[in-house]
């Protein structure tokens, strides 16, 4: 009773705000998407990234093995979900990408978070980069048949990234009036990014739901057992054991659909697989926690 409790205690804040992002939708009041996400891409992000890597009591070599685990984990999905989709006969272009990349971002830091505390936050932004980057070069490549590099640079998240971990390696901090500023603007970017990936998920149109179900079921064994071998393998710590695990197996992103959508890819497909995984996801992620505490 008493993990039950605890595992609600986590998940219930992420369904919440993601319902209300939902029934926003739902009930006809306007929510100006391309506003939100940049105004969170490009300052509240990246100001919790930096925060959270900043002031994060963290051992150096742990979040470097962290790190090269989060690499070895989306290398070997990479190789193991091409396989797959070959095997399938599906379209690589539409299937690969959001089998691969999960909702890191909107779901994973918020889990993270409330599951682990800083610590766990610090080690999900790590991971969160990890996936990023893999994101706009290799998964825009699949997607579009062209990625690049200096596009990962440009991102405000990515250069927040670097700068948080140079500041955690040399012990550095910024002034308390800086500090403090920054922590305002990043403590917006968890409850902003739940309310629109309720927004997202209402005005998806999903197509094929069927074998979105299947491929997601097939989807979240694999990401959770490469997850937890990379995790052992690496000997991680509990926290970045778990958090590894959380983050690697959250939903398929909505990013996803929106790159299917803009480069000619079958978006509804990936609407479907975006919808059926958050739906499981309800019921796989505390699961999942209730493993992981």
């Amino acid at each position: 009773m008493v993990l039950i409790l605890t595992v609600l205690e986590i998940v219930a804040p992420v369904g919440l705000l993601g319902l209300i992002g939902y029934i926003w939708v739902r009930t006809g009041h306007e929510y100006r998407m391309e506003f939100i996400t940049r105004l969170s891409m490009t300052l509240s992000v990246p100001a919790l990234i930096f925060t959270a890597l900043m002031q994060a009591e963290l051992d150096p070599a742990a979040l470097t093995a962290v790190t090269l685990a989060a690499i070895a984990a989306y290398g070997a999905l990479t190789v193991i979900l091409w396989a797959v989709v070959r095997l399938l006969r599906l379209e690589r272009r539409t299937y690969l990408a959001p089998l691969i990349f999960g909702n890191t971002g909107n779901v994973g830091l918020p889990l993270a978070l409330f599951a682990f505390g800083e610590a766990g936050l610090g080690y999900a932004v790590v991971i969160f980069a990890v996936m990023m980057v893999w994101s706009f070069t290799f998964g825009i490549w699949l997607v579009s048949g062209g990625g690049s590099l200096m596009r990962v640079v440009k991102e405000p998240a990515m250069g927040a990234t670097l700068l948080g971990a140079l500041f955690l390696w040399q012990g550095w901090q910024t002034p308390a009036w800086l500090t403090n500023s920054l922590t305002l603007l990043g403590q917006i970017a968890i409850p902003m990014m739940l309310i629109t990936l309720g927004v997202a998920v209402a005005r998806l149109t999903p197509g094929r739901l069927s074998q979105a179900l299947w491929l997601t079921l097939l989807r979240g064994g694999l990401t959770v057992a490469v997850a937890v071998a990379v995790g052992r393998f690496f000997a991680l710590d509990p926290v970045g054991f778990a958090v590894l695990v959380l983050q690697v197996s959250t939903p398929v992103a909505v990013t996803s659909y929106m790159l299917a959508e803009k480069y000619g890819a079958d978006s509804d497909a990936v609407a479907g697989l975006v919808i059926a995984s958050t739906l499981l996801a309800i019921i796989t992620l505390p699961l999942t926690l209730g493993f992981l505490i």
